[in-house]
């Protein structure tokens, strides 16, 4: 199985800029003008090209990073130790006595 690397780089600064712009306008956009809200025989859904792509395309410029919520909230403030996992003993002796009965 191959293994990713990701890099540190920071994204282009210009190519930021573009698409943080694009989706302000492209918010105003959708919540101002009704016709933004539609959808095209052409295109299909609007505010799915006017908003969804460009928010995709500047998630996908930060190399699909999700943001990481604080150990705090998510209840996981310390680390458990290694345990070893429960193991199943031989069998059931009632489960066998039962079987070569019938």
């Amino acid at each position: 199985m191959p293994v990713f690397h990701q890099s540190t780089r920071a994204p282009d600064p210009r190519l930021e800029h573009l698409l943080r712009r694009s989706v302000l306008v492209a918010g105003v956009l959708v919540l101002c003008v009704p016709l933004a809200r539609g959808d095209s025989v052409w295109f299909g859904s609007i505010p799915l090209w006017l908003l969804g792509m460009p928010l995709v395309s500047w998630w996908s410029l930060h190399r699909f990073r999700l943001p990481r919520p604080p150990r705090a909230a998510t209840g996981m403030s310390r680390r458990r130790g290694r345990t070893v996992q429960a193991r199943r003993y031989g069998g059931n002796r009632e489960a066998g006595r039962l079987a070569r009965a019938a």
